[in-house]
C-alpha cells in the first residue's frame, strides 16, 4: 500500500516494519529504496530474495548521519571523511572497510560497506524513526528500471508492500560510488556529481578503477554491465542513424520508441516520440520514468540519442550504457 511519507503515523508504521523485519518502499532522491534491517541478516536476505538478486551482489546501507558510519565502518581515511562531510546528506555511497561481525549480509559478505546518507526527508525521517541503519537498493526487480515513484514500485511488489511515498525523485539516478578502501579514491559509478565536485570534496584526484589495477575492486551495487533494461530492447544511436531508420521503414515503423535531444521526421503514427532534454540533470531525473513509460505502452525498441561526451552526463551516459548491455 502506497502511503503519505509526510504522515508521522505512516513513518512510524515503516519503523515498526522494519523493526520487526520486514520490508518497506520509501523514497530518497536518487530512486526509491527496498529497506531493510542492516543489522538482520535475516531481514536483507528478504530484500535479495524479493528483488531475486543474487546474495554476493552488495547493497547500500543508508545512515541518517555522518556518526553512524562508526557502527558499521573502520580505519576511515580522512579523505573520505573529507567527502562525506562535504557531501552528506546527497547521492554519494562510499565503500569503506567493514566493521567484523556487522551487516554481514548486507554487504554481500565482502569485507566492505557501502554506506549513504540520504538527504530525502522522507527516508531521513524514516531512517531516525528506525534509529538503525537500513539496508536498500532500488525497489525493483533485479536488473530493471529503476523506480522514481511511489507507484512504479507498487507496480513492481504489489499492494502488500508498504511504500512511503516522497513524490517523484528529485535525481532520478542512484549515488555516485566512491570506493574508499584502497587508499585513494576510485569512482564506481558515476551519478550526478561530476569528477570536479568529488575531488574538490576530497581534496584529491579521483580514480578510475583501471588507474589501481594492483588492487581488485570491491562489487559494488549497480555495476554489472547489464543493468536498469527495460522490458523492450535498447539501441544507442547518433542522431543521423534515428533519422535514417526511421526513413527507412516510413509509414511501416511500429512498435518503436525514440528518445532523442534532437528533433526527428517521423511518418508513421505507431512511433512514440519523447524529447530528450538538453540538460543533464533534467534528464536524469526523468530517464527512469521515460523507459518505464515506453514499456508501458508495448513498444519493442527504444533508440535512444547518444548522450553528449562531457562530465556532465557521465550518469546517464553510465545507466544508458548498462540499459543497452545485451
Amino acid at each position: 500500500m502506497i502511503r503519505d511519507g509526510r504522515d508521522p503515523a505512516a513513518i512510524a508504521e515503516a519503523a515498526r516494519v522494519i523493526r520487526a523485519g520486514g520490508l518497506i518502499g520509501f523514497a530518497t532522491e536518487t530512486v526509491y529504496g527496498l529497506g531493510a534491517d542492516a543489522s538482520s541478516d535475516t531481514a536483507v536476505a528478504g530484500i535479495f530474495a524479493a528483488k531475486g538478486r543474487p546474495s554476493d551482489h552488495p547493497l547500500i546501507v543508508h545512515v541518517a548521519e555522518p556518526a553512524q558510519v562508526a557502527q558499521y565502518a573502520m580505519n576511515v581515511p580522512p579523505f573520505a571523511s573529507r567527502l562525506m562531510k562535504a557531501l552528506w546528506p546527497g547521492p554519494l555511497t562510499v565503500i569503506l572497510t567493514r566493521k567484523p561481525g556487522v551487516a554481514a549480509a548486507a554487504a554481500g559478505g565482502q569485507d566492505s560497506i557501502g554506506l549513504r546518507c540520504p538527504a530525502h526527508p522522507v527516508a531521513q525521517a524514516l531512517l531516525k524513526a528506525c534509529a538503525t541503519g537500513v539496508a536498500a537498493p532500488s525497489a525493483n526487480r533485479f536488473g530493471r528500471v529503476s523506480p522514481t515513484t511511489a507507484q512504479h514500485v507498487a507496480d513492481e511488489f504489489g499492494d502488500d508492500l508498504l511504500v512511503l511515498d516522497g513524490g517523484p525523485c528529485e535525481v532520478g539516478i542512484e549515488s555516485s560510488i566512491v570506493d574508499c578502501t584502497r587508499g585513494r579514491p576510485v569512482l564506481l559509478r558515476p551519478g550526478v556529481f561530476t569528477r570536479a565536485q568529488l575531488e574538490a570534496a576530497c581534496g584529491e584526484a579521483v580514480l578510475d578503477d583501471d588507474d589501481l589495477l594492483e588492487a581488485a575492486a570491491p562489487r559494488a551495487s549497480g555495476t554489472l554491465a547489464s543493468h536498469y533494461a527495460p522490458d523492450a530492447r535498447v539501441r544507442l544511436m547518433d542522431a543521423e542513424a534515428i533519422q535514417a531508420a526511421l526513413d527507412l521503414l516510413g509509414a511501416d515503423a511500429a512498435h518503436i520508441a525514440v528518445y532523442a535531444r534532437s528533433m526527428v521526421r517521423i511518418k508513421s503514427d505507431k512511433v512514440v516520440y519523447r524529447r530528450m532534454p538538453d540538460d543533464a540533470l533534467a534528464t536524469a531525473q526523468q530517464l527512469f520514468a521515460v523507459l518505464r513509460s515506453f514499456d508501458a505502452q508495448g513498444v519493442k525498441l527504444i533508440w535512444i540519442e547518444h548522450p553528449p561526451l562531457t562530465v556532465e552526463w557521465d550518469g546517464v551516459r553510465d545507466r544508458l550504457g548498462r540499459a543497452a548491455a545485451d
